[in-house]
């Protein structure tokens, strides 16, 4: 699977157009790329845990242990306007609020079923947004974390070699495989 595909399947899971791709695709970066983080370690370990309750650990490797927070203080720092660098760090205080109103505390501190509920929820929000969504309308912000989460997670190692099936130096290209119901994915 090339980076396009990858894309085009993210964006086609969560609705709408992937959030920066277009600095992915032709390999510009803003301006103040690469000049230190976004996130502090607490908003970083925070998304981690969001990317974890989206894709968490089974029988593969979880987005905290391909250390997705990492990938998304990255990509939203070199890669996103800063109109879309806001939205994005003020959904972490927004996803606190949800949690703060529905539970009485914050995500950090919210059990995986308060968690999976209110990222349900949310998603249910987002998805509804973005069928409304004018083509000015700003990204909603749990859209671009749920992007840069699958993006993250099956372009790392972890995501690629284990949770996706691996060959690093293929044999022959085959055109018709046999599909098994239940089976990975080729990476």
């Amino acid at each position: 699977m090339n980076r396009r595909e990858l894309i085009k399947i993210i964006t086609l899971a969560t609705g709408g157009a992937l959030i920066g791709g277009e600095f992915l695709l032709s390999g510009c970066k803003n301006k103040n790329a690469g000049k230190g983080l976004l996130f502090s370690a607490d908003e970083i370990a925070f998304l981690d845990e969001v990317a974890e309750t989206i894709i968490p650990r089974t029988n593969t490797p979880g987005a905290k242990d391909a250390e997705v927070g990492k990938f998304m203080d990255l990509i939203v720092h070199d890669c996103y306007e800063e109109k879309n660098q806001k939205i994005f760090k003020e959904g972490i205080n927004q996803l606190n609020d949800v949690c703060n109103k529905q539970f009485n505390t914050s995500f950090m501190q919210c059990t995986k079923e308060q968690r999976e509920k209110v990222l349900i929820e949310i998603d249910k929000v987002a998805k509804e947004y973005q069928q409304k969504k004018k083509k000015e309308d700003p990204p909603y912000y749990y859209t671009m974390i749920k992007q840069l989460t699958l993006f993250g997670y099956f372009t790392s190692k972890p995501g690629a070699t284990q949770a996706l099936r691996y060959i690093a130096v293929p044999g022959k290209w085959d055109g018709c495989v046999p599909y098994t119901k239940g089976e990975k994915a080729w990476a």
